[in-house]
């Protein structure tokens, strides 16, 4: 890699195609844009050239560096200068005794004196936010203000440029560098992304040669999110240390004896659970469990995948975020029939791939134990989405920085068609003050941006659940961020309390002898109630039934009404409401008595509900 403003560089007729960042990095170089370097996102990983596979340093220093560089360097924190290839050993002795008791500052000049005497040189900085931070000028030491300056110098140094020299950065995230050296014009930063399917693909048939076809697309599909050497851990055939895969389908052929399919089973199994101790595959291979989808081992094999990438990436997003398995569709849910027409719509826009009609985002409002976890949940079913929930980061970002957030997001978009669901929104996104010296407003403000992000539409949902929509900015609500706003409501009619209740009793598989005339009759005494309540009470019925070994009666449903104790809180129940009413995106969706209200007759309620509860 030679800059074009020097010596002409030749490409290799026999050398593999480099991957595309690394070819942006080498065009952008050769066209004389820049010769300092910023590489972030995924430099944890491994990467192709050809038939082998590389981590990020050794593919810079031996491929993209070792045939066109006369010397390059390493420098961290913990090792200090380091001459990856180049020098004599005459020359590494002579750099090193230059070197000794030398702060950052005294690094910088003495590198800088080699690279311009020796042309032809690179300087690698993995780890660099320790080296150059994200922090105010005057919270640095006089070493690191001497780094940050040497190399901003070296940046603008058209000598330097001359010489052909460039310096290769290296940082997870751009959060973690300080920003005015990213700002400058002659500093280019490149992201690394999130293998995608091709790419997981080509990693599935190098580390695992005898799998078939049509499972390596299938695991590639699977495994959305996943870095490569994420998934070499799940499916390398053969580990230094631990089981090899022959010991491994000893192990889970003896785990399944007398199973279904064990010989089968055991094969595919083995195949994907490379770098697992003996205990762990005891606990995920389970001789008793039913084979899924009329007994092929292929499906119980993404069954596994699935679970240990829910592990990879809730390990890897520092327990942000967490996996969602809806069970249930729609078809489960009891009432709501306002709502569900709507969440269907939805369901089969995604479905079918319609990613300019998808919405970018739903907020579903409506006071607590109106059933928007569950529904939202079901809804993710019928749209054949999987889902990450966001858990609450004001307490979670404590000592660290945006980074996380970064690898999250980053996270969640190679894994995409995705919802990323955030509940109770008014936390994550009310006014937090600034105790956190900033933070929490500049990872708010950052969502907020990846929200309204276009390149997201279809590909991330995101679904804020909250009773308060009245505590979050205008701007998270408006359109091209949550484009619908769907309001839930407590069952209005005894009729639709029973179609609640009876979804219930299906749900929990609750023998009962009640007819539905009998369950309606019965509901006509919990007006008001939600439908978690409404949950409770059913739930209390089974109990009663289940102690006295009976079949569910209307009989001992009364009993489990008059003995239940609902919640007291009116007035805010009827203050969430009207938010709901007044936050909603369609009339349509509102249940009858609130369809009428005009716009001035809602705020006037709502004035009256905050009134009654002091707010």
């Amino acid at each position: 890699m030679t800059n074009a403003g020097n010596t002409s560089y030749t490409e290799s007729a026999t050398r593999p195609p480099l991957p595309a960042w690394a070819e942006t990095l080498r065009q952008k170089y050769l066209a004389g844009e820049a010769s300092v370097f910023v590489l972030y996102r995924n430099v944890f990983d491994r990467y192709q050239v050809g038939d082998r596979y590389y981590t990020l340093l050794p593919f810079l220093s031996d491929v993209l560096l070792k045939d066109n560089k006369q010397q390059v360097f390493e420098l961290s924190v913990d090792r200090g200068v380091r001459v990856v290839h180049g020098s004599s050993p005459q020359g590494k002795a002579e750099l090193y005794r230059h070197l000794e008791g030398k702060g950052l500052a005294g690094i910088f000049e003495s590198l800088e004196r080699q690279m311009l005497e020796q042309r032809s040189s690179a300087l690698l900085i993995p780890y660099a936010g320790t080296i150059f931070p994200a922090a105010e000028p005057h919270f640095l030491s006089l070493d690191e203000r001497g780094a940050f300056t040497a190399l901003h110098r070296w940046s603008l140094d058209e000598e330097f440029a001359d010489r052909d020299n460039v310096v290769i950065l290296v940082s997870e995230s751009l959060a973690d560098i300080s920003p005015a050296l990213l700002t400058h014009p002659r500093v280019v930063a490149i992201e690394l992304p999130v293998p995608d399917h091709e790419a997981r693909r080509a990693a599935i048939r190098h580390y695992a040669p005898t799998m078939p076809n049509s499972e390596a697309d299938l695991l590639a599909d699977q495994t959305a999110g996943l870095r490569l050497i994420q998934l070499a851990s799940i499916v390398a055939s053969e580990a230094p240390q631990g089981l090899n895969e022959m010991q491994r389908r000893s192990l889970i052929a003896e785990l399944l004896a007398g199973s279904p399919n064990a010989a089968e089973r055991a094969q595919r199994l083995a195949a994907i659970t490379a770098g697992m101790a003996p205990s762990e595959i005891q606990q995920l291979v389970d001789p008793t469990r039913a084979l899924p989808d009329a007994e092929d081992p292929a499906n119980e094999m993404m069954a596994v995948v699935r679970q240990r990438k829910r592990e990879l990436i809730e390990k890897e997003c520092a327990g942000l975020i967490e996996f969602i398995e809806p069970r249930h569709g729609l078809d489960t849910v009891g009432g709501n029939e306002h709502i569900k027409g709507e969440l269907l719509e939805i369901a089969r826009l995604i479905r079918s791939g319609d990613r300019a009609r998808a919405p970018m985002g739903l907020l579903a409002v409506g006071p607590m134990g109106a059933g928007k976890t569950f529904v939202i949940k079901a809804f993710l079913k019928e749209a054949g989405l999987s889902g990450v929930a966001l858990k609450n980061f004001r307490s979670k970002w404590v000592g660290s920085t945006e980074a996380n957030l970064e690898r999250v997001l980053a996270t969640v978009k190679a894994m995409g068609p995705i919802a990323l669901v955030i509940d109770e929104g008014d936390r994550s996104f009310g006014s937090g003050g600034d105790s956190d010296g900033g933070t929490g407003s500049r990872v708010i403000a950052r969502l907020k941006e990846f929200m309204s992000d276009p390149e997201n539409r279809g590909q991330v949902l995101f679904i804020l659940m909250t009773n308060r929509p009245d505590k979050l900015d205008t701007d998270i609500k408006r359109p091209g961020r949550l484009d619908r706003k769907i309001p839930f409501f407590y069952a209005e009619t005894a009729a639709e309390r029973a179609a609640v209740v009876g979804a219930i009793f299906r749900r929990y598989d609750v023998a009962r002898e009640l007819d539905d005339a009998a369950l309606q009759d019965a509901c006509e005494a919990l007006d008001g109630y939600s439908n978690a309540d409404l949950e409770a009470v059913a739930l209390l019925a089974a109990e009663f039934a289940e102690r006295e070994r009976t079949p569910l009666t209307a009989a001992v449903l009364a009993r489990a009404i008059d003995d239940f104790m609902p919640p007291q809180e009116v007035a805010m129940v009827r203050y969430m409401e009207m938010l709901a009413v007044s936050e909603t995106s369609r009339r349509s969706l509102l249940p009858q008595r609130f369809r009428s209200l005009s716009v001035q007759e809602v705020q006037t309620r709502l004035a009256d509900c905050r009134r009654q509860i002091n707010l």
